[in-house]
């Protein structure tokens, strides 16, 4: 099989994340910090070694700063539901992923309302321009994709922290598909929230993600109970990262996703980058000579796009496209994504479109098998 859905889940997953997941099986199998016994110990040591690598990864004042999440939708929950009240404005982009909108579209029926920015892809200066007209006085929230998950544009998220901090509004990332390929400092642009995806381009374990910021205190909590720490209080504990973490943690899948962060950290992000925007555009260049098949942004470059893009075959559903590769080995995905404002944006929210994004994995003769086949059908 030809896998290209890595824009929903990563695979295959590293050697080293699948072992780390069966030794922590064996040897980590207490619960974390609930005990004092030496398994429990070992347990909550390990959880530390991964909160200390994703913060040194992503630039983060400190491994307190990381609390572990479901996935990246639980991270953006967190941010959204925890930080707004009634009467609050939120400035978000035209591009975002259901993680985002359903849960502003639930808030708007409290009070809270929100503005989408319009996207220009190939033009930065204009997508700020758009950010900086949607804020007004009431707004207290910039959340915005990083990169879509759709067609891969990438939104000046360093800008638009800037813009944020101008304001003195707080930012969050939906680092989703971002997280792993794309960079992201944390200290250097000044992200307050960074809501992290771990079986993507983290090549975590698929129930596993992060939410990553030095303001938890400042957010109302959406779910509570134990922490295993300062049990005797009936609230939920102030500090981070206890705070967001409560019930028993995910111990084997924390422990794939520390082997993940080391995997990408030893890589580097710049060559999965680049090596993945290879493959795409060699792709994107050849089905371009292909009849009927329709790209609905212009060829993927830096700094504009990250490595994943979306294509129809003339007015043929994306789910038929979809199931005739499969036939063939190879693996996409089709429909809406769970992202329907971004086919709002290229009137596509009818046919969806067929998406393809490589792996660090992935070699340049699947995506020359792939066009070939793409052709064979159409």
């Amino acid at each position: 099989m030809i896998y290209l859905d890595n824009a929903a889940t990563t695979y295959p997953k590293p050697a080293s994340v699948k072992n780390a997941m069966q030794h922590a099986m064996q040897y980590y199998g207490a619960n974390p910090g609930r005990a004092g016994h030496s398994m429990s110990i070992a347990a909550a040591e390990e959880i530390y070694r991964c909160r200390k690598a994703a913060a040194d990864f992503f630039h983060a004042p400190g491994p307190e700063c990381v609390a572990f999440t479901l996935n990246c939708t639980h991270a953006v929950n967190y941010v959204i539901k925890g930080l707004l009240k009634p009467g609050d404005h939120v400035v978000t982009s035209c591009l975002e992923h259901n993680a985002v909108m359903r849960p502003l579209q639930k808030m708007s029926l409290q009070g809270i309302a929100y503005t989408a920015a319009r996207v220009f892809p190939n033009d930065n200066d204009a997508t700020m321009s758009s950010f900086r007209a949607s804020i007004n006085e009431k707004t207290r929230l910039i959340i915005c994709t990083h990169a879509s998950n759709v067609w891969g544009v990438r939104l000046p998220v360093e800008r638009i922290s800037a813009l944020g901090h101008e304001y003195g509004i707080p930012v969050a990332l939906d680092c989703a598909q971002s997280a792993g390929v794309l960079p992201i400092d944390m200290e250097k642009y000044r992200y307050d929230y960074l809501c992290i995806a771990a079986h993507k381009g983290l090549y975590g374990p698929m129930g596993t993600g992060m939410l990553i910021t030095p303001h938890g205190a400042e957010l109302d909590t959406v779910i509570e109970g134990g922490t295993g720490t300062n049990s005797a209080a009936l609230f939920q504990p102030e500090t981070m990262p206890d705070r967001m973490e409560s019930g028993t943690q995910n111990m084997p899948g924390i422990a794939g996703l520390r082997a993940g962060i080391e995997f990408v950290r030893e890589k580097t992000p710049e060559r999965i980058f680049h090596h993945e925007m290879e493959l795409v555009r060699s792709l994107y260049r050849r089905m371009s000579q292909i009849k009927g098949v329709r790209l609905y942004m212009p060829e993927p470059t830096e700094p504009y796009f990250a490595p994943v893009f979306s294509f129809n075959v003339n007015d043929v559903p994306s789910e038929v496209v979809a199931q005739k590769l499969n036939q063939r080995g190879i693996a996409v995905r089709a429909g809406l994504h769970c992202a329907p404002c971004a086919h709002e944006f290229t009137d596509t929210l009818g046919q969806g479109a067929v998406r393809v994004c490589p792996s660090a994995f992935g070699n340049m003769n699947e995506m020359n098998h792939f066009a070939l086949t793409l052709a064979q059908i159409i």
